[in-house]
């Protein structure tokens, strides 16, 4: 088995010096630069990660007006053509860098490849590389990053503005406050449930979370880790805003609010193992706790004070809200008739 593991180590490296030399003498130079790049990324060690500098160089060619698209073409074709589970994980981590950290240009091909994105529109979702155990292993990771980054592209298109913002440009508490207040209600929960959707995904990570030993999986989970806290910090700040908004809610947005939080709850546990308590929370479960809480108690106290009407002959009950009830108290009505006797 490891005589096996060698000799296909040794030819995987032959494969990518011959996609080196192949793009590096290429008769269309001007796209022979971008897949030397592409093809430096995403080779088949598995113990080399893509370093920092060979990502700022795939990054580096949305500089150039005609390259973003070739670029992103070159790293889906890479991605759709290989079976090696390790090329399409640093493929995966190449794609997500552009995303976190590429120009302007380079999102947006992305994000609008090969039409606006969507659901699994990477196409990984039946990806398995039956190389060895290790690699079955981590054709999961592949499917499970693939489908974390569709949800990334798609919660962004949701917010209005890439997910990725770093704090100093987003973090405008004044600013943000008055773009809330123009919020309606079912606005801030279509959103808060585009960013619960995101974070449920993230933690729906493989079983094989031994593999983060290895430092392209390492690296993976760090960037996500990013990505969760992004979701954090926009989910923060849309419950703080329904909370001061809990008595203006109808008990149809109470029950859409607090069967997301219950969804997100769900969602705790795997996440903390993922991330092994990397990540400062600064309150986030306990705000999600207070408000699932005060939402539950605003619904009760609405269905308090719903009137019970009770006819004698038929038992038909139907419903109204009452202000001057007390939460449970029942009013008869006795029977109506329709007779005009005097």
């Amino acid at each position: 088995m490891a005589q096996r593991k060698r000799v296909r180590n040794f030819a995987n490296k032959l494969k990518d010096k011959a996609s080196l030399i192949a793009a590096t003498f290429s008769f269309k130079h001007h796209l022979s630069s971008i897949h030397v790049h592409v093809i430096r990324a995403t080779t088949h060690a598995l113990a080399a990660t893509p370093s920092e500098s060979t990502i700022a160089a795939v990054l580096g060619l949305g500089q150039h007006q005609k390259f973003p698209r070739a670029c992103i073409d070159a790293l889906m074709d890479r991605l759709h053509h290989t079976r090696s589970a390790t090329v399409a994980m640093k493929c995966l981590f190449t794609l997500h860098n552009v995303v976190v950290k590429g120009p302007i240009t380079l999102k947006d091909q992305f994000s609008h490849y090969p039409s606006y994105g969507g659901h699994n529109f990477l196409n990984l979702s039946t990806f398995r590389d039956d190389s060895d155990v290790e690699s079955v292993e981590l054709s999961s990771w592949v499917r499970w990053y693939a489908v974390v980054i569709e949800q990334c592209l798609t919660v962004s298109r949701i917010m209005g503005h890439y997910l990725h913002l770093s704090l100093n440009e987003q973090d405008h508490t004044q600013e943000r406050n008055s773009s809330f207040f123009r919020l309606s209600n079912a606005d801030l929960l279509y959103k808060i449930e585009g960013l619960i959707l995101f974070v449920e995904q993230v933690s729906r990570v493989p079983e094989s979370l031994h593999l983060q030993r290895k430092d392209l999986i390492y690296e993976v989970v760090k960037l996500v880790r990013e990505d969760y806290r992004s979701a954090q910090r926009e989910i923060l700040w849309r419950l703080e805003e329904l909370e001061k908004r809990m008595k203006d809610l109808d008990v149809g947005e109470l029950n859409e609010l607090v069967g997301y939080l219950e969804r997100l709850e769900e969602s705790k546990e795997k996440l903390v193992i993922l991330f092994v308590n990397k990540i400062k929370y600064n309150g986030f479960w306990d705000l999600v706790k207070e408000v699932k809480k005060k939402g539950l108690e605003m619904k009760k106290e609405i269905e308090g004070k719903w009137l019970t009407v009770v006819t004698t002959k038929n038992t038909e009950l139907t419903r109204s809200t009452n202000p001057f009830l007390e939460p449970g108290q029942i009013v008869l009505v006795p029977p109506l008739s329709f007779a005009t006797g005097r």
